[in-house]
């Protein structure tokens, strides 16, 4: 499987995280020393500059994985509609990374519904084939279990295209009394899950608790699901949020402990340590000497 955060820098994870001698140049390379995969959200607001592409290229292992987002003018400004060039601007801007993509997310506004689906079948249609796809979609309709739902899930199996599932239900069982989790909660859906692998990577956005602890009744399911997909020859991605993502990584590293010791426990299947934070690194070879 993979595990990741949604973003690879974050000033607040200066400390404990990537440890004080990091610079804002070097936290993609201490991010991947520890995850093997992120969400490049930053796509979705602005295309990268070209040297930067090539940054990002060279920081990162060759086994590294990167879920881009295409960029909201595509998706929403558009929604999908006369962006045949706007694509192929952005896959050529990123072909430097091509061999490092897990998938390239397409995450749809809500107001993309069952009437769009030919909108979204024709879009694909441009897509390269070679390249991966992850589709997220918001509009109630297609978490119903009705025909609308039926049609895109079989439809995404068809296309060999994965289902990005979004647990939100940590974040929204949290109290509105934090401006932080107020904000989280306005912005992301509160959608049902439905835990459905319709291609090889099924992808799972958990947005977590900021309580690290009140996250593990809801990460209980996932316990079986992931090693279900494991064991079916799948490669899951786990993608791990909090509300500000200041205690992002340190949640990612207790769910997948937890994920590491049941299947030690429940299944025929091992699963690497995860690596120590870098942080943590240096202090212990300071404590050598």
């Amino acid at each position: 499987m993979r595990l990741g955060l949604t973003m690879w820098s974050h000033s607040g994870w200066q400390s404990e995280f990537y440890g004080s001698g990091t610079s804002a140049g070097d936290r993609l390379a201490r991010y991947a020393e520890v995850f093997n995969t992120v969400e490049g959200n930053t796509t979705f607001y602005a295309s990268p500059a070209p040297h930067t592409v090539l940054n990002w290229r060279d920081a990162t292992p060759d086994e590294f994985r990167f879920t881009f987002k295409l960029p909201k003018a595509i998706t929403h400004e558009n929604r999908l509609r006369n962006s045949t060039q706007l694509l192929t601007d952005f896959l050529t801007l990123m072909e430097p990374l091509h061999h490092k993509i897990g998938m390239w997310t397409i995450q749809l506004p809500a107001a993309f519904g069952p009437e769009d689906l030919a909108v979204l079948y024709r879009f694909c249609q441009q897509f390269p084939k070679q390249l991966p796809l992850g589709l997220e979609v918001r509009h109630p309709l297609f978490f119903a279990k009705g025909d609308a739902e039926k049609e895109l899930n079989q439809w995404l199996i068809e296309q060999d295209i994965d289902r990005i599932i979004m647990d939100s239900r940590p974040v929204f069982s949290a109290s509105p009394t934090d401006p932080v989790v107020l904000d989280a909660q306005q912005k992301k859906p509160k959608v049902p899950v439905h835990a459905i692998a319709t291609a090889q990577h099924p992808m799972i956005r958990f947005i977590g608790h900021p309580d690290l602890d009140s996250n593990l009744a809801f990460f209980t399911p996932w316990l079986n699901k992931l090693p279900e997909w494991i064991a079916q020859g799948k490669q899951p991605y786990l993608m791990i949020h909090t509300p500000d993502n200041l205690l992002a990584p340190k949640l990612a590293q207790t769910l997948y402990k937890e994920l590491q010791n049941h299947v030690q426990r429940q299944c025929e299947l091992t699963l690497p340590d995860l690596s120590e934070f870098p942080a943590q690194k240096g202090i212990n070879q300071l404590s050598m000497f």
